[in-house]
């Protein structure tokens, strides 16, 4: 008898991740692959180098037309929906991520809904770590579970939490969520983005490769990946050697490409306080034990991306510092959506959101009295507010009577089965939002109220009565200034 040959759906082939998974699938002749993909002029440039991929079926089409998504799926194995509309795409162009993240995976779910045998279809949805936003120290390091708190004007990250509340509460018997951390990609030095300096220089990010990302979904993808791994979510990190400030990265980018002091390209004050995504996973390892992923190290990738970089890229250290800062850097700030181009038209919401305030831009300082942070690297744990050593087998509705009181809210549903963690319940926030959510949703997932989390600038508010999120945000609600004489005095106080 014949063994059967393992057919899995990839969409978003002709992304980063998606090219280096595909990249990986040349070499497993035991798995058909079908790329969706919309018919553009790049997207077929992409594809056409992989034309001599025997294993490979290239179905043309969009992911926000059911019909084209139907198609695809049938007879298909595992869906690894990578597709998105990401950053800073989304940024410049909220509606159309909207509706691309959103529409896809309704049409995934309805499309797996529609088969003979929805059991035997496995479901990988792509979220990312925009969904928590904003974690600097002292709450830099995160886990699954924690609250989700998008950044304000973060478009793609609502998408994502909406995408995730999609599939995480469908009720099709086989899927995994993975939330994906920063790729490091060969093209990432090449970025020109006024989303540069969106990020700040204090903040944190556990990265992975883009090749190690794709050994996941290869992995994924396998007939014998443990029964465990689905109906969970999951953070997708490198593991401790990729725990990086945002310092460090732009320090180990400028020296890959010959600059000496990447502080001559920027002023200090150019870089946001606050308002953007990034943590260390406290529990990354769990997926690598899982599904075994993790070959890379940060300078091995490092010096892929350099190998691949334009010339122009690979010399910049050559070129004199003060045409890169005047010339290419300080007009990225001033472009929409710039760091700069916000204080210049007194944008007091942007303001707000990237330093809290105009004076405490006007506080920043210029690099001389900068410290390079060190934020701890011993984890810390949220309190989900309820006791996580309990399996879930013994859930009741007195858990979930706690565990809506911690968030300000309650549990409106009196039909409560034991250990049931699929059954939709409704619940209700401490603004009067009613809304459904299965207790998987809500105490593994970190989710909560819809309405709230799409009001990134009433999180103080929120806060007030949702001890959950308050464990965030009032630790966010002050921006850190790295200052040589303030870390001397908290030094001294420890």
């Amino acid at each position: 008898m014949t063994a059967h040959r393992r057919t899995v759906l990839l969409t978003g082939a002709t992304g980063n991740w998606g090219r280096a998974t595909l990249q990986l699938f040349r070499e497993r002749s035991d798995i058909r692959v079908r790329a969706l993909a919309v018919p553009t002029r790049a997207d077929k440039a992409v594809l056409e180098d992989f034309r001599d991929m025997e294993n490979l079926d290239v179905i043309w089409g969009d992911l926000t037309r059911y019909a084209d998504v139907h198609d695809a799926v049938i007879g298909v194995d595992v869906i690894l929906h990578v597709g998105a509309v990401v950053s800073p795409l989304a940024d410049a162009n909220p509606a159309l991520a909207r509706r691309v993240n959103i529409e896809s995976m309704q049409n995934i779910i309805r499309a797996v809904r529609g088969q003979e045998d929805p059991r035997r279809v496995g479901v990988i949805g792509i979220g990312s770590v925009a969904e928590t936003g904003d974690r600097q120290e002292p709450v830099h390091w995160g886990r699954v579970g924690d609250p989700l708190r998008v950044s304000q004007f973060d478009e793609y990250g609502q998408t994502k939490v909406v995408a995730e509340r999609l599939l995480v509460d469908s009720g099709l018997p086989k899927w995994a969520w993975l939330r994906q951390t920063g790729i490091f990609h060969p093209g990432i030095l090449e970025i020109r983005d006024p989303i540069m300096t969106h990020s700040p220089l204090t903040g944190v990010m556990e990265w992975v490769s883009a090749e190690d990302s794709a050994r996941l979904l290869v992995g994924a993808s396998a007939a014998d990946i443990p029964d465990e791994f689905w109906g969970g979510i999951y953070n997708i990190g490198g593991g401790e050697s990729w725990r990086l400030t945002n310092w460090q990265l732009q320090n180990a980018l400028g020296a890959a490409m010959g600059v000496t002091d990447i502080r001559r390209w920027y002023d200090r004050n150019w870089f946001a306080l606050k308002n953007f995504h990034g943590q260390w996973y406290a529990d990354s390892d769990r997926l690598e034990n899982l599904v075994p992923f993790r070959r890379d190290t940060f300078d091995e990738a490092l010096e892929r991306a350099i190998a691949a970089a334009p010339i122009a890229v690979r010399s910049a250290g050559k070129v004199p510092t003060w045409v890169v800062k005047h010339l290419v850097m300080r007009p990225l700030t001033l472009q929409p959506r710039g760091t700069m181009a916000a204080v210049r038209a007194n944008n007091i919401e942007e303001i707000a959101a990237h330093y809290g305030s105009s004076e405490q831009w006007r506080a920043i300082g210029d690099w001389a009295s900068f410290l390079p942070p060190e934020p701890s690297r011993t984890p810390m744990f949220l309190d989900h507010g309820y006791d996580e050593d309990r399996p879930s087998s013994t859930w009741s509705r007195d858990d979930y009577v706690g565990v809506a009181a911690y968030r300000g809210g309650e549990i409106l549903s009196d039909d409560v089965r034991t250990g049931d963690v699929t059954l939709p319940l409704l619940w209700r926030c401490a603004l009067g939002h009613i809304f459904a959510g299965r207790p998987r949703l809500i105490l593994t997932g970190g989710h909560w109220c819809p309405d709230c989390v799409r009001d990134p600038a009433g999180y103080e508010t929120q806060a007030e009565d949702n001890r959950f999120l308050a464990q965030i945000e009032h630790a966010a609600r002050t921006p850190v200034l790295v200052e040589r004489s303030h870390s001397r005095r908290l030094r001294m106080m420890v």
